[in-house]
């Protein structure tokens, strides 16, 4: 490899051992590759891999500050195989290498799928109607019902989590996070944990759980808005209430009259508060109507979605702050958390469960 070569590697890439382990497991992978980091990423990160004509794509933890269970390789992989084995649009996995010897950590490559990624905004000249924006809109939730809907022993996930007590867990969870993560005091948070953890609802029966579901993991057909082409970013999955996943679908999800500090906390809101997108509360019908699940404290779910997106932004900041992040956009993610954190107690002091309010 020569040293122009070399000096195009990005952060995170061995250039040889890699290309090594390409070429004695991914098929066609025994040629020259070139490696460069896809955008947008915040948490693992994503390289697109070409060579010989190919492409490929290839997942890995981020630079330091690697938090105890998340940026598991090996159960992202795992997760890819059994959406494949369901049918379910998600890339198909192709080859785990979980030696820390090839990377300095755990990596898999899974296959390259073309398509729309709706980010900060719509791509111009992408999904102009009414009609087609609200096709995605539909297409997100039905494809959200899909995941909910498969059979996680009859495709090899039957130990794939700990259903019971998945709530009480993940608030807990969540809370050490920030704790491993914390860059500066912020009570609010420990009075927000406080109300999650007195008014935790019941939870239907559990479903496979993506994690990180919303639009911003959707790739979209180029022609055809409604249609899924791929759910990208698996490395949160697990088994748990499928109403976690509506209720962080939400969280993205902006329209036309939210305060400018609703925006400012996110990434993908202002795109879904053009014409023609549903609202939340549509979103929150269509979804109990395509289920048939009861979504009555689809509060706590918004406010506990808003708490860990918190907890997510305030890890990057950290990481940010060491400067173990790859890529721009980095700056203002200490702010992002703070505004998460208050518009979260904020929604919670006009939830009709008065636990959540903080009144008993």
């Amino acid at each position: 490899m020569t040293k122009e070569s070399m000096d195009e590697v990005p952060a995170g890439i061995r250039y040889e051992a890699v290309s090594k382990f390409f070429a004695e497991h991914v098929p066609g992978g025994d040629v020259p590759l070139r490696f460069a980091l896809i955008s947008g990423g915040r948490s693992n990160l994503t390289y697109r891999v070409e060579g010989g004509g190919k492409v490929w794509v290839l997942r890995r933890p981020p630079l330091g500050h690697v938090l105890p269970t998340a940026h598991d390789m090996a159960r992202e992989y795992r997760v890819l195989r059994a959406m494949q084995r369901a049918g379910f649009p998600a890339p198909p996995p192709i080859a785990l290498c979980e030696d820390p010897a090839v990377n300095d950590y755990p990596f898999y490559v899974m296959e390259y799928r073309e398509g729309v990624i709706i980010a900060d905004r719509v791509p111009e000249g992408y999904a102009e109607t009414e009609e087609r924006r609200r096709a995605i809109g539909r297409a997100l939730i039905e494809t959200l019902v899909q995941l909910h809907a498969i059979d996680y022993e009859a495709v090899g996930l039957g130990d794939f989590g700990r259903p019971e007590g998945y709530l009480e867990r993940q608030v807990r969870r969540w809370s050490e996070q920030w704790a491993r993560s914390e860059t500066r005091p912020l009570p609010a948070i420990d009075e927000l944990i406080r109300r999650l953890r007195a008014s935790i609802p019941v939870s239907p029966k559990p479903t496979i759980v993506h994690g990180d579901y919303r639009l911003g993991n959707m790739m979209l057909d180029r022609e055809d808005p409604g249609r899924v082409v791929a759910v990208l970013d698996w490395e949160m999955a697990t088994l748990g209430d499928p109403l976690t996943d509506l209720g962080y679908t939400l969280v993205y999800w902006g329209e036309a009259d939210d305060p400018q500090a609703y925006f400012t906390a996110r990434i993908a809101s202002a795109a879904t508060a053009l014409p023609g997108f549903h609202t939340r509360r549509e979103l929150i019908d269509l979804y109990a109507r395509l289920s048939g699940r009861d979504v009555s404290a689809i509060e706590w779910y918004e406010v506990f979605a808003q708490y860990k997106l918190a907890v997510i932004v305030e890890g990057i900041h950290a990481r940010y702050l060491k400067g173990e992040t790859v890529g721009e956009g980095f700056e203002g993610m200490g702010q992002r958390a703070e505004l998460l954190v208050e518009e979260a107690l904020a929604k919670a002091d006009r939830a009709a469960d008065p636990r959540l309010r903080g009144e008993i």
